[in-house]
């Protein structure tokens, strides 16, 4: 076996086994309130394209407030459909309300992916997906506070902060951002009330 192709089956083998673990953690009851008590940006520049807040929202576990986060796009939707068809630049923000671990965040990141994509686009984007785990399960964990997000950029591809750190060059395409903006806003989002708090219902 040559070294490229030895990299590509350690990465599928990295990747496949960050899928089944989150696929065979216990689902939790997660609720989003109306109010976001956090600080976001208002209208935030992004390549020379200002974007609007177009919802908000936080996410709990149980009773825990778990972040707040706020979706930022160039003009305001209302549908899924209609946020992953909208050209242009896109941000996600967040802001930790509680000590988060990394590799919790990896699993949860990587659950959402695999609920709203079909499986053979899931596997497309493959490289792209590891590396969105590396960078969260990477860190030991995210204090409350501490802001992380995720920005798109058409032709570029999607940079990843943490604390207004960029973690590295862009990744990825449009359409692996829009199996990330799934998450949150797919057929199976991580939160229902959120999924409609950040498309402004």
């Amino acid at each position: 076996m040559n070294t490229l192709t030895k990299t590509s089956a350690d990465t599928s083998f990295v990747f496949t086994a960050l899928v089944l673990a989150a696929l065979s953690a216990s689902p939790s009851a997660l609720h989003a309130a109306g109010t976001v008590n956090s600080t976001f940006e208002a209208r935030p520049v992004v390549q020379g394209v200002p974007l609007q807040l177009n919802g908000a929202g936080t996410r709990y576990r149980a009773i825990f407030k778990v972040y707040d986060m706020a979706l930022y796009t160039p003009a305001k939707v209302n549908t899924p459909e209609s946020l992953i068809a909208m050209q242009g630049p896109k941000r996600l923000s967040f802001v930790a309300l509680r000590d988060l671990p990394g590799t919790d965040l990896g699993l949860a990141f990587i659950k959402g992916l695999t609920n709203n994509s079909p499986a053979e686009l899931v596997q497309k984007h493959t490289a792209s997906s590891t590396r969105l785990i590396e960078i969260f399960s990477g860190k030991a964990k995210l204090s409350a506070g501490d802001t992380f997000a995720m920005e798109f950029v058409p032709g570029k591809g999607t940079t990843f902060y943490i604390q207004g750190q960029a973690q590295g060059a862009p990744i990825g395409d449009a359409e692996f951002f829009s199996m990330v903006l799934r998450i949150w806003i797919g057929p199976v989002p991580a939160d229902f009330k959120l999924k409609d708090a950040l498309l402004g219902l």
